[in-house]
């Protein structure tokens, strides 16, 4: 008997995924969780394993297309069963919709349609939908969903705000916080001003959230940014002598993250603005420190978060690291993983950056950039107060943080207090 391949629900509010890969192709053989399809989410991109064994029998939804979780995407037959030939892709996948749909009629201020109450609202969105429509008091009945069954997006709540600022229409638009009418955001260009040659590729899903979310935090919060020099010897001395024990004791490399991440706890603890969210005019003080650090891919870019990150121990730190690095990298991440960060670190430096000016992370009030670490001649002092000029390894390190939650004088601080305690660092490595 033939065996169904739905496609999965990565999330309680995920409703929909965009099948990105078919690892295998009508006629294989396939074994049991073994990884069968790739997806992308608006949280994560994931293999999905096979849910039995046997030949894939056909494909009903192809590469690049969007479908409502629990649709039927292939089918497997059964060792022994005869597979029928492949049909065509699109006609048993009625709830799909491509990736690239034709632009819509911009939202207006008259609605023809009658409200809906707050039953009908939850089904046509998100809790991150109803979320930003709360922010910047939008009636959900004003929107045009583009979903599968008229269901709203994210990208519907953004574009309702920008044809509202440029229309003037509605006080749902016009009372969004986080928009300025002096400075409305430029509208994305449909084709390059003037021909010219090359090649015309889609966005990826992928690229399409992080593009709207670089847009979203910029239009939200107030960003300045501050930047530290810091002498790392001490740690790096000690990173070169314990570098292999450490790996031979604990099986998992020493690297200088988990230093960056528990020093940046520590300061966090003395100054918690700084860990802190602003919600409808409230500061929120959170009471754990949930560290995203942001996470290279050939893909794109993505921030799995340590939860509870200042109950970890350095071991704890360092095996954490590498493990949701390894597993961003091979799509094994849950969406749960991705969430709830009250703090992110990126590491620009990794790639030869003296420094970079991250863009923070929503609903985060501040980032952390960690630039390369170079050795330069540096001026030191004794402690009889003589100067000297040594070989040192030093790292800029960059603070983006929100002015409006944060004052410039805070942030100065905790940067200050962020460079003593790696400077003067005193912890047990293990």
């Amino acid at each position: 008997m033939a065996t169904d391949i739905i496609m999965p629900q990565m999330g309680e509010s995920i409703v929909e995924g965009t099948i990105t890969k078919w690892l295998k192709k009508p006629g294989d053989k396939v074994q049991r969780d073994e990884p069968l399809f790739e997806i992308s989410t608006d949280k994560v991109d994931a293999e999905i394993p096979a849910p039995a064994s046997g030949v894939l029998q056909d494909i009903k939804v192809t590469e690049g297309t969007t479908v409502q979780v629990n649709t039927v995407v292939g089918t497997i037959a059964g060792d022994g069963e005869a597979v029928a030939p492949a049909k065509s892709t699109q006609a048993t996948a009625p709830a799909e919709k491509k990736v690239t749909p034709p632009a819509k009629p911009a939202p207006v201020a008259e609605v023809t349609k009658p409200s809906q109450d707050e039953e009908d609202d939850q089904a046509r969105s998100s809790p991150l939908v109803r979320k930003m429509a709360h922010e910047h008091n939008i009636d959900l009945a004003q929107v045009e969903g583009s979903g599968l069954g008229g269901r709203i997006t994210k990208q519907d709540i953004l574009d309702f705000l920008e044809k509202g600022e440029e229309k003037g229409a509605g006080k749902s638009a016009a009372a969004a916080p986080s928009r300025t009418a002096s400075a409305p955001a430029p509208a994305p260009r449909s084709a390059p001003p003037v021909e010219l040659p090359g090649d015309v590729v889609p966005l990826t899903r992928m690229r399409k959230i992080i593009a709207e979310r670089m847009i979203e935090s910029r239009h939200t919060s107030a960003h300045v940014h501050c930047m530290f020099q810091v002498d790392l010897t001490r740690i790096v001395n000690l990173r070169n002598k314990l570098k292999n024990s450490f790996e031979q004791r604990h099986g998992v490399r020493l690297t200088f993250m988990p230093f960056f991440v528990r020093s940046a706890i520590i300061a966090l603890r003395q100054y918690p603005i700084i860990n802190a969210s602003l919600f409808d005019n409230n500061i929120h003080y959170h009471s754990n420190v949930n560290v995203g650090i942001a996470v290279a891919l050939d893909w794109g870019l993505i921030v799995p978060v340590l939860k509870n990150a200042e109950e970890l121990n350095f071991l704890g730190l360092q095996r954490s690291i590498t493990d949701i690095g390894a597993r961003a990298r091979g799509k094994k991440l849950k969406p749960e993983e991705v969430e709830g960060s009250t703090f992110t670190i990126t590491n620009p430096g990794q790639f030869g950056a003296v420094f970079g000016l991250p863009i923070i992370n929503q609903p985060n009030s501040a980032i952390l950039g960690i630039g390369g670490i170079m050795k330069v001649p540096l001026v030191t002092t004794d402690s009889e107060g003589v100067d000297s000029i040594a070989i040192r390894s030093v790292v800029h390190l960059t603070l983006g943080y929100d002015h409006r939650l944060i004052d410039g004088a805070v942030a100065d601080q905790f940067m200050a207090f962020l460079k003593k305690t790696m400077e003067n660092w005193s912890e047990e490595v293990g």
